[in-house]
């Protein structure tokens, strides 16, 4: 009697599978293998110990998810649905970082020199014709540590921030890659949250009010500039808003000073009130008309405020940019709350202001700790 053959069992390309946590619980993932490559996908769901009924039905029902989730792979994969690119329609990488810089653009982002900067590293690290559908996580690394280890672009590595900025952008490309259906994931997604770059916790320098009382008290050869800097202290402006300030945008509601301004670096647009402090640095306006700006200030402003400050007795780092600092840490001080001044910043999320929050409790903290020692 003839054999019978058994048959043959055809291997799935996306398999479920389980990693062990420390707690106990088993974290769900998709190993997936396509075109002779593996990759995961972490599906942010978890079985937890099977302790009693409940237990059970919880992870029956997270299973019945997890699966669903990978039967949609499974036809995205095999239909090449949902941004798997077929054989004849490649996009290549370089040609994909040209698209998603021009779509920037014409929604008038900011960053667009650093997405150049991107496409450059991008090439010198995977060459003209890398397609993007061969992106997977260990591309992704590879991207992290060229930046680390190789980049040179001055003979000497990129700062941290910069290295932080580089990842974010192509992390952003990559998403508006999956939002138009040119490839399936981000693969920025698998990746632990440790191998990410980091930025690094900004310092930043600040006046306190006894110095901002002492940078009054001194004369400066400009007087323009000094008001200049004194009503950043007042309102928190960047220097390049108060260059940019003209005597239309200023206006009186219910009887308080306000001005109109969008953000030249952050594009959004702010109503902010002047206190008597800020209105007391305002040049006089005279006959100048509502389209002349209210400050005329020179290019050499940074260089002719240290002498000033110098002469004030202040030797820390001193840039124009310190009064917007000090602006957010002297409100901080004197009781106003974060989201107040997030708002009055301009910041977009109030996570921008937190770092001046810091500034304040390393104060507390310092001014708690002076009694130590006292009375040992």
């Amino acid at each position: 009697m003839p054999r019978t053959k058994k048959p043959t069992k055809v291997k799935e390309p996306i398999r479920l599978r389980t990693k062990v946590l420390a707690d106990g619980s088993k974290s769900l993932y998709l190993d997936i293998y396509r075109n002779g490559k593996r990759t995961y996908e972490y599906l942010k769901m978890y079985l937890i110990p099977e302790t009693d009924r409940n237990a059970r039905q919880q992870n029956e029902t997270t299973m019945a998810a997890a699966n669903a989730i990978k039967s949609k792979r499974i036809i995205e994969l095999t239909s090449g649905e949902a941004g798997i690119v077929n054989h004849k329609d490649k996009v290549y990488l370089l040609d994909w970082m040209q698209t998603y810089k021009e779509n920037q653009e014409r929604r008038d982002k900011k960053g667009i020199s650093q997405i150049k900067s991107v496409s450059h590293i991008l090439k010198d690290y995977a060459g003209e014709r890398f397609t993007l559908d061969r992106i997977d996580i260990t591309f992704c690394q590879g991207y992290i540590d060229y930046m680390l280890t190789s980049y040179r672009p001055k003979g000497k590595p990129i700062a941290a921030s910069t290295r932080n900025t580089y990842y974010q952008i192509f992390n952003g490309a990559l998403n508006a890659a999956v939002r138009a259906k040119r490839i399936l994931r981000n693969p920025f997604n698998e990746m632990d949250k440790s191998e990410k770059p980091k930025m690094p916790e900004s310092v930043r320098s600040y006046m306190t009010i006894e110095e901002v009382r002492a940078l009054i008290a001194t004369p400066m050869e400009n007087e323009k500039v000094k008001s200049a800097y004194l009503f950043s202290c007042f309102c928190g402006l960047r220097i390049s808003d108060i260059l940019r300030l003209k005597w239309k945008d200023i206006f009186v509601d219910n009887g308080q000073y306000r001005l109109s301004v969008a953000m030249q670096k952050t594009k959004e647009p702010i109503y902010l009130p002047l206190s008597n402090e800020a209105l007391r640095w305002m040049p006089e306006r005279g006959d100048k008309t509502a389209d002349e700006h209210v400050f005329e200030l020179p290019t050499t402003v940074n260089q002719l405020i240290k002498p000033w400050a110098k002469a004030a007795g202040i030797s820390k780092r001193f840039t124009f940019h310190t009064a917007r600092h000090t602006f957010a840490t002297m409100l901080l001080t004197l009781g106003a709350d974060l989201y107040t001044v997030s708002k009055l910043l301009g910041h977009t999320s109030v996570k921008m202001t937190q770092v001046y929050a810091k500034i304040i409790n390393k104060k507390k903290d310092d001014a708690v700790n002076l009694t130590n020692g006292l009375f040992d």
